[in-house]
């Protein structure tokens, strides 16, 4: 399908991906924060200029979204097709293809492209510009054990099925070009871990054992690849890259700069990718440090309104140490407990403790410690051995 651009200038193409609409944050909602997201796309868009926007996979969080994450795709959509940008959406692993592409055949009359089944695949979103066209092509995830026989694949793993979907796509490509008037400049969407990826936290698993990785070489006669999965933006080769999901889902990726890239393309094909920053409504801060300190010291002031992963390093586990943590800073999310000093006697295991203790109440205290990775207090200790008593007293007089 052809879509014609009104410009004479070269193209701008905003590369996105890995939305996740619906969403949590360790149990925290992110509405908000994708709709800010959504607040920062559409004001891009607009100040740069950008003719198409590509959604590399992962639209949704999950297969069956919510409600609230449908609600704000639909809301999110019209006021992309309001600023009259063309937009190629292909599905990810945590999408459902068939709901996702519902409609497709309608909403590509108004400038959305969805791009999630294999009959697509080899069939471009067709882009006319100033003496030159670009050829888009939308591989949605392709999951093997679904689709290796329709690719007339018989090696398991996902470097196999994505050599023969861009085979398919090459073979369309090659005729494109042998007919067209104007050069074409071939952009392939994929949602794949391609080698060289740094991963993080919040990422789905592909497979085990290795199979998903997929060669930076399948990319690399392609004038640009815009690929999703790993959240963190990056660079595999000038012409290879990941724009990492646009706002955090994990502490791993507390130190990610968030965003997209802008493509430039012209009559010779690739001329600029820059990328666009979008910083985070809410920050993540990763703090470590014995409670009294992470209480006290204003060198921490400035987490108080950010979410919060926090490690103890005290060398016995402080009591109700979230409920005093979230006093100073309300957004703690994950509390680990990492004793500073504390040597662990690999050959003194909880079950040798068990064994060597010597009374009901040196086996009470041993669970405690082994849970709590503090000892009993005195009074806990008191409780504990007047239960026992008790218990003991009862047994007598039954």
């Amino acid at each position: 399908m052809w879509a014609r651009l009104a410009t004479v200038e070269p193209m701008r193409i905003l590369h996105t991906s890995d939305w996740h609409l619906g969403r949590s944050f360790h149990q925290a909602s992110l509405l908000e924060a994708q709709r800010e997201f959504v607040d920062r796309l559409i004001e891009t868009i607009d100040a740069e200029n950008v003719d198409v926007l590509l959604v590399a996979g992962d639209v949704y969080d999950r297969a069956l979204p919510s409600v609230d994450a449908v609600e704000l795709f639909d809301q999110s959509l019209a006021r992309l097709l309001a600023t009259g940008v063309k937009t190629v959406i292909t599905s990810g692993n945590h999408d459902s293809a068939l709901r996702l592409g519902f409609g497709s055949q309608l909403l590509a009359y108004a400038g959305l492209h969805l791009r999630t089944t294999l009959t697509d695949m080899d069939k471009p979103v067709l882009f006319s510009g100033d003496g030159f066209d670009v050829a888009v092509y939308g591989l949605p995830y392709l999951e093997p054990r679904m689709v290796a026989e329709s690719l007339g694949v018989s090696t398991p793993g996902h470097p196999p099925v994505v050599a023969a979907a861009l085979e398919r796509v090459r073979e369309d490509l090659a005729s494109r070009k042998e007919a067209a008037v104007h050069p074409v400049h071939p952009i392939v969407m994929a949602h794949v871990f391609a080698a060289g990826g740094a991963g993080s936290d919040s990422e789905r698993e592909l497979s085990i054992g290795g199979l998903d990785i997929v060669p930076t070489s399948y990319f690399a006669d392609f004038t640009y690849a815009a690929l999703g999965h790993l959240h963190g933006r990056q660079k595999l080769a000038g012409n290879i890259r990941y724009s990492g999901s646009p706002i955090p889902y994990s502490f791993s990726e507390a130190g990610h700069s968030k965003g997209a890239w802008l493509l430039v393309v012209g009559p010779e094909g690739l001329e600029e990718v820059r990328g666009i920053d979008w910083p985070a409504c809410k920050e993540l801060r990763i703090l470590k440090g014995k409670i009294d300190d992470l209480l006290t010291d204003p060198g921490y002031a400035s987490a108080a309104d950010a979410w919060c992963q926090i490690t103890l390093t005290d060398t016995h586990r402080p009591a109700g140490a979230m409920e005093r943590l979230r006093a100073r800073f309300p957004d703690t999310l994950v509390l680990n407990f990492d004793p500073e000093g504390r040597e662990t006697d690999p050959n003194h295991s909880y079950a040798d403790r068990l064994a060597a203790a010597s009374s009901p109440v040196q086996v009470c205290a041993g669970f405690v410690e082994h849970v709590r990775l503090r000892p009993m207090s005195d009074a806990e200790e008191e409780l504990v051995v007047s239960v026992l008593a008790q218990v003991r007293s009862e047994k007598v007089q039954a």
